[in-house]
């Protein structure tokens, strides 16, 4: 273990001993990993840094509009209301996929 390692594994648990992390506001709760696993890999380090500071990238949005919505469909039994979830979901999906190929194209061309 280096001595970095070793320093802040000392400060780890002296915040531990003095009881800082007593009354975190999730303590007990399974973390949820769902957007970060519907996050494309070579983009996720940039979503959580993003989500940290309060913003959510386009694609990651589209995403649970998406998730969102076929949750709304599986629900549904108005046969009126279930073509409008699905004509939004297509209307999502390429705006996603759009979203995906600027993406791909901006890397290829680094």
């Amino acid at each position: 273990m280096s001595i970095f390692n070793k320093s802040v594994e000392a400060i780890l648990q002296e915040a531990v001993a003095r009881g800082e992390f007593d009354n975190l506001s999730n303590k007990g709760k399974k973390i949820d990993l769902t957007d970060y696993f519907n996050t494309p890999k070579e983009m996720r380090l940039a979503s959580s840094v993003l989500k940290n500071a309060g913003v959510k990238p386009l694609e990651v949005d589209l995403l649970r509009q998406i998730a969102d919505l076929k949750n709304q469909l599986a629900g549904c039994e108005d046969n009126a209301k279930q073509a409008k979830i699905r004509a939004r979901i297509e209307l999502l999906q390429i705006e996603f996929n759009i979203a995906i190929e600027r993406i791909q194209h901006y890397r290829g061309n680094r």
